[in-house]
């Protein structure tokens, strides 16, 4: 006999995510059940719990998937609720393969909440044999006796924090940026895809974009961290901080679809807008206007938007002036970076290594991108732009992204290239 309900997942993230700005718990269900159920089954069920008015679908539908999804969240805060755990955050929503849901909330004790998630998972099976009044009781009994179990250990920082995320540029802009910070006298921890740097020493090899890199950073007691923010680890284990002080997204494209859920380059654009909703209401979000998606994550954003841009043209940017945000660019081959109505020249863009002389639009959004952040936590202009003026493509500094050699008269280029745009 086939199974009503089956758990697929049960993810404790441990930081900010996807879904809320805190530590949460998603739990991935296949509802095969729910989709073979008679409707005024569903339709009793939802009722029960609270759901006043459901369209149920036809068997095997999508929309018989959306209502099982309701169900699920309405269950649980029914369950959280008797359990006395107060008035519970849900979300639910369809899985990225037909015939699941999603079902996620905030924790603050992972015991409890794990035995709430596995309550929710018996939950959506028996509500379907017995009297969800009572199944409801009993679980909510089992949740009110676990043991609670431990708190998070997401921490918040009190130095500064940027974080930087993205589909091509994150290593180069973090690299760049922690530069900025040591050319300012500044102790710098910083950590990316190829490990974590105290200034620029190598302490632990490895890709540590993610939610272990965050804390091992933070750990060496920096004046400024800077953390490179990668998709996966907000997806698998969330976010390693609970606020930042600068947010920096360099853009988007299509790089590892079809992976933990995201399977479209929109989906893989509202993952890097995470950083942006926990930036701290008096921080900074710099975006890149040139890239659409980039761009649109300005309307959910908690911090003040400073936006870069090769277009000094660009309509965004005198959109953000006005309502009091920052702006940086390139004017008469400057980099110049501007706050209301003040443009302040910061270095010449053909004396800035990484672009290239200009001739590389990629590097020289990264340019831009790690300026703005630099000014953004506050590093005094002469240094952000002695940071521009000595960082170079070379081994050392910025190893595996763009470094050339003179072999016998001719130029090699040495690049990670691990996507089409970045090639």
């Amino acid at each position: 006999m086939a199974e009503l309900v089956r758990t697929v997942e049960l993810r404790v993230l441990e930081g900010p995510n996807l879904y809320f700005p805190r530590p949460a718990l998603k739990l991935t269900l296949d509802v095969a059940g729910w989709l073979r159920a008679r409707d005024e089954k569903v339709v009793a069920v939802a009722r029960a719990t609270g759901i006043r008015a459901i369209d149920p679908g036809a068997r095997g539908s999508e929309q018989r998937l959306r209502a099982t999804a309701r169900v699920a969240v309405q269950l649980t805060r029914r369950i959280a609720t008797a359990a006395g755990t107060g008035r519970l955050g849900v979300r639910g929503r369809t899985g990225p393969e037909f015939g699941r849901v999603i079902v996620v909330f905030p924790w603050r004790r992972r015991g409890a909440a794990e035995a709430l998630a596995g309550a929710v998972a018996n939950g959506m099976t028996t509500v379907l044999r017995r009297s969800p009044g009572r199944v409801i009781a009993e679980l909510a009994r089992e949740v009110a006796a676990a043991d609670a179990g431990a708190e998070p250990t997401v921490p918040d920082p009190d130095i500064p924090v940027i974080q930087v995320t993205g589909t091509n540029g994150k290593t180069t802009t973090t690299r760049l940026l922690a530069h900025m910070v040591m050319a300012a006298g500044k102790r710098v921890a910083f950590s990316s895809t190829d490990g974590v740097y105290r200034d620029e020493r190598l302490v632990k090899k490895g890709d540590y974009s993610g939610f272990g890199g965050a804390a091992m950073a933070l750990g060496h007691h920096p004046d400024i961290a800077v953390l490179e923010t990668a998709r996966g680890g907000i997806l698998l284990r969330g976010i390693g901080v609970l606020h930042n002080d600068v947010a920096v997204v360099t853009n988007v494209s299509a790089d590892h679809l079809h992976l933990q859920g995201i399977s479209t380059v929109d989906q893989l654009a509202e993952v890097k807008a995470t950083i942006t909703r926990i930036t701290r209401p008096d921080g900074w979000v710099v975006l890149n206007a040139d890239d659409p998606r980039v761009l649109s994550m300005r309307r959910t954003a908690a911090g003040r938007p400073w936006l870069f841009s090769l277009d000094p043209r660009h309509p965004a940017l005198r959109e953000a002036l006005a309502d009091g945000g920052r702006a940086i660019t390139v004017l008469d081959g400057t980099i110049v970076w501007m706050d209301g109505p003040a443009v302040h020249p910061l270095v010449d863009l053909d004396r800035v290594p990484i672009t290239l002389a200009g001739l590389s639009r990629m590097y020289s959004q990264n340019a831009l991108a790690a300026a703005a952040a630099g000014l953004a936590v506050g590093l005094p202009q002469k240094s952000v732009s002695r940071g521009l003026r000595t960082f170079v493509l070379d081994p050392r500094k910025n190893p595996g992204r763009t470094n050339l050699f003179s072999l016998e008269r001719r130029i090699l280029v040495l690049d990670y290239a691990h996507n089409e745009a970045g090639m």
